[in-house]
This record gives structure tokens, C-alpha cells and sequence, in this order.
């Protein structure tokens, strides 16, 4: 008898050890994930772009790595000093990123230059199109890769949910209540999800990318007088 209690003892000590160690797994792996997830938001990359209407803020999203290793080289290289926004939409967005435009003349058609790569499409449920999204452009290629400079910023228009559901059964792409929500709020152009990849967010100077989006233009989208990005920054 004293055997037999002394085994049930040690299987409950077993188990007890087995629960604690869980627990104590259970809490690493919380804590890992909450100081990962904290990381990504606190270590995101900020990029001052200095225009000739003003000052606008991005913020890069770790969630696209290819895209925004990408856009970090360009700055650091000052590959984006001096373009022009070639392409503006008011209630849409507007354009940068041809190295062409620099030495453009006035009234010259843009939006065919860059570099010679393309980077693979990054969609991410989270990044969508919704006001001050920042996105990669693209040609017409089936892997939907992005522009390897050309990027745009969703100035953006608000949708009710009868539009957002007519594009659903249109085109097969499903919006989650979040994003109907912002959509039919804040405002974005929902049409583009999952076909371009959104890397970034403005966090200051929307008010700059209104006043571009508004600006006289030609048949073309091009501004009639040249807004350029002055200078591109890394500040965090």
C-alpha cells in the first residue's frame, strides 16, 4: 500500500511539474509574441518626404520586407530627390517615382521609368487601400510584382456598402466588417485590393497630399505646374 501511494504521489508531482512547465511555456511564448508584435510597431521605418507643397511623413510596414528594403535603398541612394508627382486624381491618389520625370519637359507623358527589376507582389490581409495608404505601382504583368520605384498615396473617396458589395461579387475579393467600415468612413479606393501591394501608411501630411490631389492638371493627370518630392529622408 505504501508503494502503490508512493507512485500516485510521484505521478501527481510529475503531472503538477508537466502543468507548471506548460504554463511557464505558455507565458515565454505570450511574451515573445507581444514583444515581437511590439517591435514591429515601435522599429517601423519613418521616411520624410519634403515636396514643393509641403511636408509629408510615411511609415514603412514590416509585414512587406521586399518592398521596404527596397524604398530604403532608394532614399539612402536620393534616387527619389528631385521626381515629380506625374500622376494625380483628386478622390483617388497620387503618383511618384519616375526617375524620368526630373528632367521632364513640360507637358512630356510619364510613368514608364524606373529601374530594371520588378519586386514581387507582398499582399497583406492588414494593408489595404484606405486613405493615406502608400502603394506600389505596376505594369500589367500576372504576377501583379511592383514597380521597383514607382510608388502612389491613396487620397481616397468613401464607399457605402452597396458599392463595396457590388465589387465583391464582381471581382471575388471579400472585405472584412473592418475594412467596410473604414471604407465607407474614412474613405480609400477599395478596387485596388489584392491587386497592388500596399507597404506603407502616412502618419503626417495628409492634408499635403490633398493639395496636390487637387491641383490644375493636363489630359494626362500630369500638374500643370511641377510638384516635386524636394528630398526623401530616413528620420526613424
Amino acid at each position: 500500500m505504501k508503494k502503490i501511494a508512493l507512485i500516485v504521489s510521484l505521478v501527481f508531482l510529475l503531472a503538477g511539474c508537466t502543468s507548471q512547465k506548460k504554463m511557464e511555456n505558455d507565458k515565454t511564448q505570450t511574451a515573445v509574441a507581444q514583444e515581437k508584435e511590439q517591435n514591429n510597431t515601435d522599429k517601423m521605418t519613418k521616411v520624410l518626404l519634403k515636396t514643393s507643397l509641403g511636408d509629408i511623413i510615411i511609415e514603412l510596414s514590416n509585414e512587406t520586407p521586399q518592398h521596404r528594403d527596397n524604398f530604403i535603398k532608394l532614399v539612402n541612394e536620393k534616387y527619389y530627390d528631385g521626381v515629380l508627382f506625374h500622376r494625380i486624381i483628386q478622390g483617388f491618389m497620387i503618383q511618384t517615382g519616375d526617375p524620368d520625370s526630373k528632367t521632364a519637359k513640360p507637358g512630356q507623358r510619364l510613368g514608364m521609368g524606373g529601374p530594371s527589376y520588378r519586386i514581387p507582389a507582398e499582399f497583406v490581409p492588414s494593408l489595404y487601400h484606405k486613405r493615406g495608404a502608400v502603394a506600389a505601382a505596376r505594369d500589367n504583368n500576372p504576377q501583379k510584382a511592383s514597380s521597383g520605384s514607382q510608388f502612389y498615396i491613396v487620397d481616397g473617396k468613401t464607399f457605402d456598402e452597396t458599392y463595396l458589395s457590388m465589387i465583391e461579387q464582381r471581382t471575388g475579393k471579400t472585405f472584412t466588417p473592418e475594412q467596410k467600415q473604414v471604407y465607407s468612413t474614412m474613405g480609400g479606393a477599395p478596387f485596388l485590393d489584392g491587386d497592388y501591394t500596399v507597404f506603407g501608411m502616412v502618419l503626417e501630411g495628409m492634408d499635403i497630399v490633398d493639395k496636390i490631389a487637387a491641383q490644375p492638371k493636363d489630359p494626362n493627370d500630369r500638374p500643370m505646374e511641377d510638384i516635386k518630392i524636394i528630398s526623401a529622408t530616413i528620420i526613424e
